[in-house]
């Protein structure tokens, strides 16, 4: 009988838990795990939580500050559960800002280091805007490892790659939602799926480039999706996904293979080659901004239970 989906996709991609529940995390066993504000909203909102919460936000300096508290327990605790990495997102907010992005994450480090986990083990998750990208250069300068997420095109892959930085997270699903809203009858099915062609054309690049850059393809709308990716370097999957592959026997086969470096390295692109390549891809431009602005609704309601609970 073939093993399950799930078992033979660890054998070839790294898995990585979508999630802020730590009993899905304790299920499913992956390497990594990544949250963002969403994620970390589902699990603040756990009864569970709710007293704990209560004393991070009375003791917090401000609401900035009882949210990195939150979202570096989370983490923390997350930490004790995975062997590799795990990813903290810097406030959606400051997306457009460099040095401020730069402060956060420094913040974030210094928290994680309180709560004993130690730099190596942290990935600061920033959306993959060009002054998003400048912060993470300037964090793997200083050793700090970076994930760069609401990546959606080629010239966010190329920018992230230039900088050097640890992890990107290319967007699969959520490409997949822009195209279908367009063209509704169109068979975007397996290979079809211009989510699961853009990752694939990230992961080419890097590899044939020699980029030591990890592609970790993201936000999956089915498991057709994942199978598609079989052999990234690594998946993050939501406990629903990771479910379905757990529960689904059938024969997987790697359609990513690493590839040796066929030629240099391009030119690094400058700002003016970045913004004007956003321009030009408008599904990449939108996602983005309505990513950020998603991530933000989110922050939003987070920020407004840790108000309240500060007053209890």
């Amino acid at each position: 009988m073939e093993d399950d989906l799930l078992s033979q996709l660890k054998q070839m991609t790294t898995v990585v838990a979508d999630t802020g529940d730590i009993e899905a995390i304790r299920r499913f066993q992956p390497t990594d795990a990544t949250t963002n504000p969403s994620l970390i909203l589902q699990a603040a909102q756990q009864a569970a939580r709710r007293q704990r919460l209560a004393e991070i936000a009375r003791q917090a300096a401000d609401i900035d500050d009882a949210l990195d508290a939150v979202a570096v327990e989370i983490g923390s605790e997350i930490s004790a559960l995975v062997p590799g990495y795990v990813s903290t997102e810097v406030s959606a907010r400051l997306s457009f800002d460099t040095e401020a992005t730069l402060a956060r994450a420094h913040s974030l480090i210094e928290r994680y280091a309180r709560h004993g986990v130690a730099p190596e083990r942290i990935l600061i998750k920033v959306a993959s805007t060009w002054e998003g990208i400048r912060a993470a250069r300037q964090l793997e300068r200083e050793g700090i490892n970076s994930n760069l997420t609401l990546l959606f095109g080629m010239a966010q892959a190329r920018a992230c790659a230039d900088a050097g930085v640890t992890l990107v997270s290319p967007f699969v699903g959520r490409i997949l939602d822009w195209h279908k809203s367009r063209d509704p009858e169109a068979d975007f099915s397996d290979d079809q799926d211009p989510g699961v062609q853009s990752v694939k054309a990230i992961y080419e690049h890097y590899k044939g480039h020699g980029y030591q850059t990890i592609v970790m393809g993201a936000s999956f709308r089915n498991a057709g999706e994942i199978v598609a990716l079989a052999g990234c370097d690594r998946l993050t999957i939501s406990p629903k996904l990771l479910n379905k592959l757990a529960e689904t026997r059938a024969p997987l086969t790697r359609q990513l293979a690493p590839l040796d470096a066929e030629t240099s390295a391009p030119e690094p692109q400058d700002e003016e080659d970045f913004r004007w390549a956003m321009n030009e891809n408008a599904m990449a431009t939108e996602k983005l901004a309505e990513g950020i602005r998603k991530f933000m609704v989110d922050q939003r309601k987070l920020e407004a239970l840790l108000g309240t609970l500060r007053k209890e």
